[in-house]
Formats: structure tokens, C-alpha cells, sequence
């Protein structure tokens, strides 16, 4: 067989007038995603590119995370929980795909981040917007977390906003009260900017709901997701300190964090408490 009867010939209904928005390249606008890579070093170092793509991909799926969450609220507070639990489902695989990526940064040694660390001055991942809505949805509110961005910007705004606004736990609890579950009042009416505190009388009815699962299935269900979710978050967060260990080892984060040990305390934070403790009282 020749070389040239290898070669394949385009099939005549393929679309080559690449002016149009609705090509590849124009409906992803690859020229804005692919030219948004700008290291600092001088020369450039070729790590830095790596360090570059591994937080912008981050905060692309953070993104995709803060829409799907959006969406879960949105259908427990329509009382759709088989959809709002196809929505995590599909958060928990996102999840997954944050996780690995440590992998990739992981191939970056010491002697390499050193290099190029310098360029980039205070930015740190605690500055991430995105991941702050992403904690505030989940339910870990915390006001102070405002002052990282400046009074008056557009970033303060929408923080405050999501801070303001129920998370998931919130709108599901809403959703049991709203089912006759026997819960507090002041638990179900409480103060949306303070973060969820383990409550006795919502504990109850989710053991309820784990005795007899057959009869509370969708709300079983919907639980079952909340801590597919968590999990995956303390994993993603675990691999996350573990990376940064190291490749810094316990120096100083970027942003004035104590880095590892800042990291660290993270780990302790949980959204759903009563999920987790039921497991032990059943």
C-alpha cells in the first residue's frame, strides 16, 4: 500500500469557511482563551506556563460549579429534588477533574516554582472569587471574607450577594419544613449570612429519613449527593495542602497565609454536620 492511499480525503459536507461565529474556534472564542496565557518571567521560564493553565483551568470548572449549584437551589426551591440531585451528581464529577489536576502541578519540583515565583507578587488562590462563592453556596458563609476584595468593586458585590442569599443546606432544610420534617423555627428562618451550625431538631429528622429510607426516598437520595459533595471538596482541599507542601514546604503562602498550616485548618471546616454525625448515631 502507498503512502498517498493513506491519505484520506475531506468529506464534502465538512464546513471550511472559517469566518463564520458558529466555527470551532469562534463559538469557544479560542482567540481570547488561548491568548489569555501571559507569563511574567524574564526570560520567560517554561514552568511559569504550567502554573498559568493549571489555575486558569481551576477557575473555569469553578465556574461550572457556581452554574450547576445555582441550578440545585433553583430546583429544591421548586421541590424537584430528582433534579436537583442529577445537578450534584454532575458537581461530583467536576469535582473529580479539580482533584487530578494537582497531579499535573505536582510535576513542577521546588527548584523549578523558585524560579519564577517572584513574578507574580501577592496573588494567591485565596484571592479567588470564584472558589469564595463556591464555599458561601455550599454553606461555609464568613463575612470577613468580603475585605479581601476592595469596598465597592464588582467582586465585593457579587460575594456579598451570594452571601447574602440561601445556600443549597439552606434551601433544603426550607424544603423539609416546607414537608411538615419537624424543625426549628429558627433554624429554618435564620440568618443566611452566618454559616450553618449543627442543629438537634434537624438531626432528628434526618435520622428519620436514614431509618426509613424507602420512605423518604428522594430526600434520601438528595442526602446521599450533599455528601458525595463534601467529600469530594475536603479531597480536592487535602490534595490541594498537600501539593503546597510539597512544592513550598511550610514557607509563607503568596498571599501572607501560613500555607500549609493555614491549609490545614480548612480541612476542619464542614457544611453538612448533621449528614456526617448521623453515621455514627445510627
Amino acid at each position: 500500500m502507498s503512502h498517498e492511499d493513506n491519505l484520506r480525503d475531506l468529506e464534502t459536507d465538512i464546513k471550511l469557511d472559517l469566518s463564520e461565529r458558529q466555527n470551532y474556534g469562534g463559538y469557544l472564542c479560542l482567540d481570547r482563551l488561548l491568548s489569555a496565557q501571559k507569563p511574567l518571567s524574564h526570560p520567560e521560564h517554561h514552568d511559569e506556563m504550567l502554573f498559568i493553565i493549571q489555575h486558569q483551568t481551576s477557575e473555569l470548572w469553578l465556574k461550572l460549579i457556581i452554574h450547576e449549584l445555582k441550578a440545585a437551589i433553583d430546583w429544591i426551591q421548586q421541590h424537584r429534588l430528582g433534579k436537583a440531585s442529577k445537578i450534584l451528581a454532575r458537581v461530583k464529577q467536576i469535582q473529580k477533574q479539580l482533584f487530578e489536576q494537582w497531579a499535573v502541578l505536582e510535576t513542577l519540583t521546588p527548584s523549578e516554582y523558585v524560579q519564577f515565583r517572584g513574578v507574580f507578587g501577592n496573588a494567591s488562590g485565596f484571592q479567588s472569587l470564584q472558589y469564595r462563592q463556591v464555599e458561601f453556596l455550599l454553606g461555609n458563609k464568613n463575612k470577613k471574607m468580603l475585605s479581601v476584595f476592595p469596598e465597592g468593586s464588582v467582586s465585593r458585590r457579587v460575594l456579598q450577594s451570594v452571601l447574602e442569599a440561601p445556600s443549597v443546606y439552606d434551601v433544603f432544610i426550607r424544603y423539609l419544613d416546607e414537608k411538615d420534617y419537624p424543625l426549628d423555627d429558627d433554624l429554618v428562618h435564620r440568618d443566611y449570612t452566618e454559616p450553618h451550625r449543627y442543629n438537634e431538631s434537624l438531626m432528628k429528622a434526618l435520622l428519620e429519613v436514614y431509618r426509613h429510607p424507602e420512605h423518604h426516598w428522594t430526600v434520601y437520595a438528595l442526602c446521599e449527593q450533599l455528601v458525595d459533595v463534601e467529600e469530594s471538596f475536603q479531597l480536592w482541599r487535602f490534595r490541594h495542602m498537600k501539593t503546597v507542601e510539597r512544592i513550598i514546604g511550610f514557607k509563607t503562602g503568596s498571599g501572607g497565609s501560613s500555607g500549609v498550616g493555614f491549609l490545614k485548618k480548612a480541612l476542619e471546616l464542614t457544611f453538612f454536620p448533621e449528614l456526617l454525625k448521623l453515621r455514627t448515631e445510627l
